[in-house]
């Protein structure tokens, strides 16, 4: 038996499917602006425009992506030992993901800092920073921070800013080169979701840390 449905019902559910998809953009829209807004006038792209702060965080990432070098990775640890030369930071903390023996961010990022003249006594290796919201509260919450520096590239940096202005903590980023879009289309397009999921966390799902633990003392 074949069902006849309503030529008003189905122009009503096409304007329902229309009006739920206007509001999705909108939201998706509103979370990216977000982070970008929060960000206005704290972020700063030459080493001699970034204002001196007492702490460096560097955001993780692999220091290889398909066998190749991941150009994120070199950016960030290029800039955050440019801003330990010049003297804008005391100490950095490299957090990043731990997730199994043959993969090591923070141990990476150390060792190419090292090798770009940072002294290993003023590199902090924070193994729980499993995502961006990870690194910054627990910058608050763990390593005792009121105030901080990020250093990744811009997009990651002004993420970071909202999140951090969302837990109480003070940040400024410095924007490490960025890649060029040839290579880095799929982030561009991951950091849409990444906004969103940003938005939620803080105003919708009040998203803790996975790992929090005991504090953690900074040298001196």
């Amino acid at each position: 038996m074949k069902i006849m449905i309503p030529a008003k019902w189905l122009k009503r559910a096409g304007f329902a499917v229309l009006a739920m998809l206007v509001m999705a953009l909108l939201a998706i829209t509103w979370a990216n602006l977000a982070a970008s807004w929060a960000a206005r006038g704290r972020t700063f792209d030459s080493v001699d425009a970034t204002p001196p702060s007492e702490v460096g965080l560097v955001f993780g990432t692999s220091d290889r992506t398909k066998g190749r070098e991941n150009l994120y990775f070199k950016h960030r640890v290029e800039a955050a030992a440019a801003l330990w030369k010049a003297g804008k930071i005391r100490t950095l903390i490299v957090s990043g993901d731990n997730r199994a023996h043959d993969y090591n961010e923070p141990e990476k990022m150390k060792r190419a800092l090292v090798r770009l003249g940072v002294p290993a006594q003023h590199i902090i290796c924070d193994y729980a920073g499993l995502r961006t919201l990870d690194s910054v509260v627990r910058a608050k919450k763990v390593f005792g921070l009121n105030s901080i520096l990020f250093i990744s590239q811009r997009f990651q940096n002004q993420r970071a800013i909202y999140i951090a202005k969302a837990h109480g903590l003070n940040a400024l980023g410095h924007n490490a080169r960025d890649v060029g879009p040839g290579n880095g289309i799929k982030t561009r397009f991951r950091e849409i979701g990444a906004r969103v999921k940003m938005w939620l966390d803080v105003n919708i799902l009040d998203t803790e840390p996975k790992h929090l633990g005991e504090r953690i003392a900074l040298p001196k």
